[in-house]
């Protein structure tokens, strides 16, 4: 049996995909995690063949708290199962070390599928975003205005929507405040906007969180 770490700060989320896999015979959620430091606190002592991870947390930025499980243990496979688009997030994720990208929209079939390669050591990408690989990403002239964002400037961007606060923030991903601010600075330039309250407003426009 096949023991899998959930980390998810939905309880619905954990609860369902545990009543889903409890109908497969090599499959069981051996655990669960609502936060990014409970998870970090379970990572290193558990006998886990996979971590299922969600992009969005309370605490720590999925892809942040991503890096920090692959240093703990390189070779512990994570799945990323995400409401956060495939176009903008699951490259990043790959880079940064992910097994695999698998939105939380996926049919049943393509969740186990997902699921069973990334344990058995494979790495999983959907039809469409297989395509996306292959066919190259939009000419740089053709990018929305967050799409210029770096990867770090993204994980800001996520975080001030949700009202984090700059120190929060700088605590999370080890940076100090006037780093943050800076990215906050950056940003707002970028997308051509002027407070949180229109950052917020954009983040939610382009369902990025």
């Amino acid at each position: 049996m096949k023991r899998i770490l959930i980390v998810d700060d939905h309880a619905v989320v954990r609860g369902g995909l545990r009543q889903f896999l409890a109908s497969t015979d090599d499959l069981e959620i051996a655990a669960e995690a609502a936060t990014g430091f409970d998870a970090l606190a379970l990572i290193p002592g558990g006998d886990w063949d996979l971590v299922l991870l969600d992009m969005s947390l309370p605490d720590i930025n999925g892809l942040e708290l991503l890096k920090r499980i692959k240093r703990m243990r390189a070779n512990l496979p994570v799945l990323i199962f995400s409401m956060f688009s495939e176009a903008e997030f699951a490259i990043p994720a790959l880079d940064a070390g992910a097994s695999g990208y698998l939105n939380k929209d996926s049919p049943p079939y393509q969740i186990l599928s997902a699921i069973r390669t990334v344990v058995d050591g494979g790495r999983y990408v959907s039809p469409s975003l297989g395509e996306q690989l292959l066919s190259g990403v939009a000419s740089s002239s053709q990018k929305a205005p967050h799409e210029t964002l770096s990867r770090r400037e993204m994980e800001v961007l996520l975080l001030l929507s949700k009202g984090v606060t700059l120190t929060r923030i700088g605590d999370s991903l080890h940076v100090s405040v006037k780093t943050v601010s800076t990215y906050r600075t950056r940003i707002l330039e970028k997308l051509g906007v002027k407070s949180n309250a229109e950052l917020t407003r954009y983040v939610l426009q382009h369902k990025l969180g």
